[in-house]
């Protein structure tokens, strides 16, 4: 990926979320880990790559072009990538199957049978394929994960924006949605993801970055930022976090 951040803040009324955060992603990487103590920023920041919110300050250049702050370019940006929240986001009313051709269909101008064919071809490569028919209620939380990965991904987004993924689901849901991230980094898929994993952001990203009270405070290769960490804070963070 090609991405700088220049100057970078955001306020919620009287909460600063992001403080002037500057940073470049060179092109070497394909994963990018943000890490950090809840509500340090990292939601924020991705909501703000992704064309979601604007900045109230600074710059983001994505392949050497300004992301432009009108809506009619933040919509077609937004079209080149693939969203993961916390929460799955599937319409409860429509089966899983529906869930992923809808948007082919009405945001990425395909016509019925081709997002019919593309969804089910989704829900087998995520193992799937038997729960096409079944609402969101009739699955576990980890399929329900699964199938809103496969909606993010069915369109082929250039870059894959993942927002603590498994923060709502129990260790083995989360094992069972780590296993099909970590296949999606095999393959090449280019992501951004926050996660409080530690484990699996050093197993899989190229590079980490730390971010607490808006601000990053440190960023690296994952040997780097793990095994030698140069702050305080973060010494502190990863020695309570990966005690156990």
């Amino acid at each position: 990926m090609n991405i700088e951040l220049r100057g970078l803040s955001r306020r919620y009324g009287a909460t600063q979320a992001l403080r002037d955060v500057s940073l470049r992603v060179g092109n070497g990487v394909r994963v990018l880990a943000l890490i950090g103590p809840s509500g340090g920023g990292k939601s924020t920041l991705l909501r703000l790559i992704g064309g979601l919110e604007v900045p109230d300050a600074g710059e983001i250049e994505i392949d050497q072009t300004l992301l432009d702050r009108r809506e009619d370019p933040l919509r077609s940006h937004r079209r080149r990538l693939g969203f993961l929240f916390q929460s799955f986001n599937l319409f409860p009313h429509l089966t899983a199957l529906e869930n992923i051709a809808l948007p082919l269909v009405h945001v990425h101008g395909k016509s019925a049978a081709e997002a019919d064919e593309t969804a089910r071809a989704c829900l087998s490569r995520f193992r799937l394929a038997d729960h096409a028919e079944k609402h969101p209620a009739q699955l576990s939380g980890g399929q329900q994960q699964r199938v809103a990965l496969a909606r993010a991904l069915a369109h082929r987004p250039r870059l894959l924006l993942l927002d603590e993924p498994t923060s709502a689901l129990d260790p083995e849901m989360t094992a069972e949605v780590l296993e099909v991230i970590e296949e999606l980094c095999r393959e090449g898929q280019e992501i951004i993801l926050s996660t409080h994993e530690m484990g699996f952001a050093r197993a899989v990203a190229d590079e980490v970055v730390f971010l607490s009270g808006g601000r990053i405070l440190e960023a690296g290769t994952a040997a780097k930022l793990f095994d030698t960490p140069q702050t305080t804070e973060v010494k502190a963070f990863l020695s309570r976090v990966m005690r156990y």
